[in-house]
């Protein structure tokens, strides 16, 4: 393996559990934040020789400002986590839940490139249930902010067992990586698949297979 490979290697592994976040991240407003990166990225067009005063470029700044602070890297903000309201199963359901196809839109930090694909959630009813929504939104917090895939899967894991109260979650999550498939080796066919199971999900093969197999099912309820 030469020095490139080796670089590439690193880059593509989590570095931790949590997203790397100084302690001083959310001492600046929205506002102070958007006005401050607004002000980087006329740097970044005027350096690649862009005309800030053609009418298509001169909003342009401001619009990737007001697009990474409220919206791409919106989830960085512990403000905006969603409230994962529970209930108790009264229902005694105490079967496998799968809420799949929850659309991922994140993004690399390597290359600030855009990560687009499918999560699938999984959950074993105990005392509690969530609502199906909170899943959706689960998902979305965590991937609006730079993210590897690999920790991503763990931080909707985890977030899911302590809603639940219970290990006995898995995730899955197939995506393409546009650092992948639109530059570099530029290999537009190839996704990434991690998943990560807790609890029961871990050790017992059946159940995971059962899983897998629930996240194959086409839902399709055109006539």
């Amino acid at each position: 393996m030469n020095s490139f490979e080796k670089t590439e290697e690193r880059e593509h592994q989590s570095s931790s559990f949590d997203n790397p976040i100084r302690e001083d991240a959310f001492l600046k407003s929205d506002d102070e934040k958007m006005s401050i990166i607004e002000k980087h990225m006329e740097g970044i067009l005027e350096t690649l020789g862009m005309d800030l005063k053609d009418d298509s470029l001169k909003g342009t700044p401001r619009r990737v400002a007001k697009m990474y602070v409220k919206e791409t890297f919106g989830g960085l903000n512990p403000s905006r986590e969603p409230a994962l309201n529970t209930f108790n199963n009264t229902y005694k359901y105490g079967e496998m839940l799968v809420e799949k196809n929850i659309v991922v839109y994140s993004t690399c930090e390597h290359h600030l490139m855009p990560i687009i694909g499918r999560a699938h959630i999984a959950y074993l009813s105990k005392d509690k249930v969530i609502g199906l929504s909170k899943m959706n939104r689960i998902v979305d917090f965590y991937a609006k902010r730079p993210q590897v895939q690999e920790r991503l899967t763990r931080q909707i894991t985890s977030a899911m067992q302590n809603a639940l109260g219970t290990d006995d979650v898995a995730v899955l999550i197939d995506a393409k990586h546009l650092c992948v498939n639109a530059r570099g080796i530029r290999d537009i066919d190839s996704s990434t698949v991690t998943a990560e199971y807790g609890g029961k999900f871990k050790n017992d093969e059946a159940l995971k297979a059962s899983f897998l197999t629930y996240t194959q099912l086409k839902t399709d309820f055109e006539d």
